[in-house]
């Protein structure tokens, strides 16, 4: 266990109140390597930080960005580097606005998006109006 005190630590049931996330996606994502329970008790229940949570938060706000998995890792370590210190900070900040540049470029894309589905169920509504 880190530096972290056990009585900090939460149980798998609270994060998953916490983020939104379900028990069994919380656990996925254990299973592929972006969060690992900071510790765990005698009876084998995950305890997780409040890191641990905050990760976790990160994954869950790039899901509907379609970021990948693979980028979800990256983007975890880059900002676990960039929090400890180590590597090329120069380096590290040039990648992070590389994240930045296209987590942008994708919510535009959605905000596009929402204005298509929107002008259609507008024009949906304009169907219904006209039938009444």
């Amino acid at each position: 266990m880190t530096g972290t005190p056990r009585s900090e630590l939460v149980q798998i049931g609270q994060v998953a109140e916490r983020t939104g996330l379900s028990l069994r996606t919380i656990r996925w994502y254990e299973e592929e390597g972006l969060v690992v329970p900071t510790a765990r008790t005698e009876g084998g229940f995950r305890l997780y930080s409040e890191d641990d949570v905050a990760r976790l938060e990160v994954i869950k706000r790039m899901k509907p960005l379609g970021f990948a998995l693979e980028e979800m890792r990256e983007l975890l370590t880059l900002l676990a580097d960039l929090d400890a210190g180590t590597g090329g900070r120069a380096q590290l900040l040039d990648r992070l606005r590389m994240f930045h540049e296209a987590a942008t470029a994708r919510v535009t894309a959605l905000r596009e998006q929402l204005a298509v589905a929107e002008g259609f169920a507008d024009t949906l509504a304009g169907h219904l109006d006209a039938r009444r």
